[in-house]
């Protein structure tokens, strides 16, 4: 299956939203080792498969070498069940992000590519840029910050290879789990449950589609510096406007009971991965209807 000369790439989490596009997306030009908790039930050909729990303790040892670029996915399924999964969000999101640091330096890796959230940088008005304060460690919560500590680590890294940290915000597309967003709004307004926001409007966020956040992954293994970009979609939006658009497409008006309270933006400035990366094409209105 291995093809001579071809780099070969290291991807965790293979078996999620983002890591079943990467997969397609890449393996023509590369060769592709893709960890997956278990056996797909549709695995794709040129793809080799490694059957790895990252929540268990496990070694380097268990992995290929000779990787060129190690693209770190994988994040605990459990991120809303704290503290009862701490220890499964530990192990996945910090401690087998440092033992894949570990391996790509031991094995002289050149790349190593992270995935990590938006929402480090806790809400705000205005658009967060890379350089933007991030939110107080005692007020990110575990899960969040797993993922700030593992952008610790990876920045660490930086001096042995080039290591580009993507945060992603509210990524969304076919296929993805219904308990996320905007498939839980889907799922909300298709049943008649009245969606709770804050305001009248409710928060605004620049929500990307899959199929633009995995351009911006490929693109992002050409870039040769190591850095912190953002990757979020094409339009700031309103959480009542996009229920209003699932509601049209659906032919039912969405229900709300509007709290009392101020809106809590996350919206992240893309600047950044229009210019080094690319530019996110799918409005809302358009890639929703993949989860209708």
């Amino acid at each position: 299956m291995e093809t001579c000369g071809r780099p070969r790439v290291l991807i965790t989490g293979a078996d999620g939203l983002l890591g079943r596009n990467a997969l397609k997306a890449l393996k023509s030009d590369f060769d592709i080792y893709a960890i997956v908790h278990k056996s797909p039930v549709d695995p794709l050909q040129d793809v080799n498969y490694l059957i790895l729990d990252l929540s268990e303790h496990w070694s380097i040892s268990n992995l290929p070498n000779s990787i060129d670029i190690v693209i770190h996915l994988a994040q605990s399924s459990h991120f809303r069940n704290f503290p009862e999964k701490a220890l499964d969000i530990f192990q996945v999101n910090v401690a087998s992000t440092a033992r894949l640091l570990d391996f790509a330096y031991r094995n002289r890796v050149k790349k190593f590519i992270f995935a990590s959230s938006g929402g480090v940088y806790g809400s705000g008005r205005i658009a967060f840029d890379e350089n933007a304060p991030i939110m107080p460690p005692e007020k990110l919560g575990y899960y969040l910050g797993s993922k700030l500590y593992g952008e610790i680590l990876v920045n660490n890294y930086a001096k042995f290879m080039s290591v580009v940290v993507l945060r992603f915000f509210f990524m969304y597309g076919p296929g993805q789990k219904r308990s996320m967003l905007i498939p839980r709004l889907v799922d909300s307004i298709k049943a008649g449950v009245p969606i709770t926001m804050e305001g009248k409007y409710g928060i605004k966020i620049n929500p990307i589609h899959v199929s633009d956040a995995t351009q911006a992954l490929v693109r992002s293994l050409d870039f040769t510096e190591s850095a912190t970009i953002n990757i979020g979609g094409p339009e700031v939006i309103s959480l009542r406007k996009i229920c209003d658009i699932i509601g049209n497409l659906l032919g039912t008006r969405p229900k709300y009971i509007c709290k009392d309270s101020t809106p809590s933006d996350l919206i992240g400035d893309i600047t950044a991965m229009r210019e080094y990366l690319c530019a996110p094409r799918i409005r809302i209105a358009e890639g929703v209807k993949d989860l209708l």
